[in-house]
């Protein structure tokens, strides 16, 4: 079974929960990697919010599009 198969048998449901799924984990590396905490914390905010406009900005054409 091809991954494009795979995919159609998923629903907003196990996407949403893959969202959660990164988004817990990458609290764990930042709780337990304490140079990646400090790393975290040193970076200013707008930073993070420029990367995920970027990273988001492709999706969300292509959904309204």
């Amino acid at each position: 079974m091809g991954f494009d198969k795979r995919m159609k048998n998923l629903d907003w449901k196990d996407v949403g929960l893959t969202k959660w799924s990164a988004i817990v984990f990458a609290l764990f590396v930042v709780a337990v990697w304490p140079a990646f905490t400090e790393w975290v914390v040193s970076v200013h905010w707008g930073w993070f919010l420029a990367v995920s406009l970027i990273l988001g900005a492709r999706p969300a054409y292509r959904f309204y599009k």
